[in-house]
């Protein structure tokens, strides 16, 4: 038996059924006509937003990392309680722009083709420069267009954030500038014309060690002071990254995001970066939590000894709970028969997907209460790199339907 992660503690029951939004799971798969579904409660995400705000020092800017669910309905509600959203994509520009003309967005990510920067330009998006390649291009597009790029320096630091899910800095990379580069490109684009925005330094993600997170917050600011000074100009903005993550799996403990404002704060304090504002740039800790994977039992097997729960969905909406997205041990997300919340478990079993591969287990020998076909599985911390970082078009299956509840409250 292998134990599954904690399940996000908003979600309560009501005589054991799962309750998302105020409404039953049967609610939601009714909406939705059919499993299986993603349904993403804003209410949650909303409090999210509201305990960051609390937490954080003034002054400090919340930016929403789209590539973490870019459903549109989901960005268009959050656009509403953010300062800013990061892009990564002319498709993901393209829903930001949809979502709150008129919004500051930030557009990372190497291999920008033209046509992206040049969107990304008209748009008067701030482009973060992943080399002096794309410098070039930006300034010589932004010429053609007669207007000036916002362009601001994305920086490979000299340091990665310790225990970090995805290490973004401290080794070669794809992305952003080397540290001993980064000035000479700042003294470049200005002088050439383009508007200056200032620095982009992310030095990994899905961090639970709220001292690790502390720490390169600190060192984050020190470099982005070290190359101001090396540049001779003060940035309009410095985007500290994001990096907090989130307990998917057991033995996981949350980040302590008061005591990281906190940390933050005594280290804006001793700053010498005048008039330049901050930004946090998350996805994952914001949206994460906030959505529910809900599919259905088609057939109950017993296979040598071993009892298989087979859904109609899989890894082909929910990749990452499968374990086959960046993940070196197979460990169990959290996740329930949906109407026996809170019921003790009966039996040890595995939960596989419909399609036709031993990668598809959403759940690997996990104790469950007793489950038979028609059934709901619940698979938790599905707000996040779910439909849209898995291969939906494998095999042809339907795509699932994606409901966001309690949005129209905000």
């Amino acid at each position: 038996m292998k134990p599954a992660g904690p399940i996000p503690p908003h979600f309560n029951t009501v005589i054991g059924d799962l309750i998302i939004a105020q409404q039953p799971v049967a609610y939601w798969i009714e909406q939705a006509r059919d499993t299986p579904l993603f349904v993403y409660d804003f209410n949650v995400i909303a409090a999210r937003v509201a305990r960051l705000r609390a937490a954080l020092p003034g002054g400090i800017d919340v930016h929403y990392a789209i590539k973490a669910n870019p459903f549109a309905p989901l960005v268009a509600a959050m656009s509403k309680l953010v300062d800013g959203l990061d892009v990564a994509s002319a498709g993901e520009l393209a829903v930001a722009l949809e979502s709150k003309p008129g919004a500051a967005i930030s557009f990372a990510g190497p291999g920008k083709r033209d046509d992206e920067l040049s969107a990304a330009i008209t748009a008067k998006a701030t482009i973060n420069l992943e080399s002096d390649g794309e410098a070039t291009r930006s300034l010589l597009i932004g010429q053609r267009l007669g207007i000036a790029p916002r362009l601001a320096v994305r920086v490979n630091p000299d340091f990665e954030l310790r225990g970090s899910g995805m290490k973004m800095g401290g080794r070669a990379s794809p992305f952003g500038v080397e540290v001993d580069r980064a000035a000479a490109l700042v003294r470049r684009v200005a002088a050439e014309g383009a508007d200056w925005r200032g620095f982009h330094i992310f030095a990994g993600s899905q961090a639970l060690d709220s001292d690790a997170i502390i720490e390169t917050q600190a060192a984050t600011l020190a470099l982005a002071e070290r190359l101001s000074d090396e540049a001779g100009l003060a940035p309009p903005l410095v985007n500290l990254g994001g990096g907090l993550g989130i307990p998917y799996f057991a033995g996981d403990r949350p980040v302590d995001v008061e005591r990281i404002g906190a940390a933050l704060g005594d280290a804006l304090a001793s700053t010498t970066l005048p008039g330049a504002r901050f930004a946090i740039e998350l996805g994952r800790w914001l949206v994460g939590e906030a959505g529910v994977y809900l599919t259905r039992i088609v057939d109950r097997k017993e296979s040598r000894g071993e009892t298989f729960l087979v859904v109609d969905g899989g890894l082909h909406h929910q990749l990452a709970a499968s374990g086959n997205f960046g993940t070196v041990v197979k460990r169990n997300y959290p996740i329930a028969v949906a109407h026996r919340m809170g019921a003790e478990p009966e039996e040890t079993v595995s939960v596989v997907g419909a399609l036709c591969t031993p990668l598809d287990r959403l759940a690997d020998r996990v104790a469950l209460p007793r489950a038979d076909v028609g059934d709901v599985m619940a698979v938790f911390l599905a707000g996040a790199y779910g439909l849209s970082a898995s291969p939906s078009r494998f095999l042809g299956h339907p795509e699932p339907a994606e409901i966001l509840a309690g949005a129209s409250l905000y």
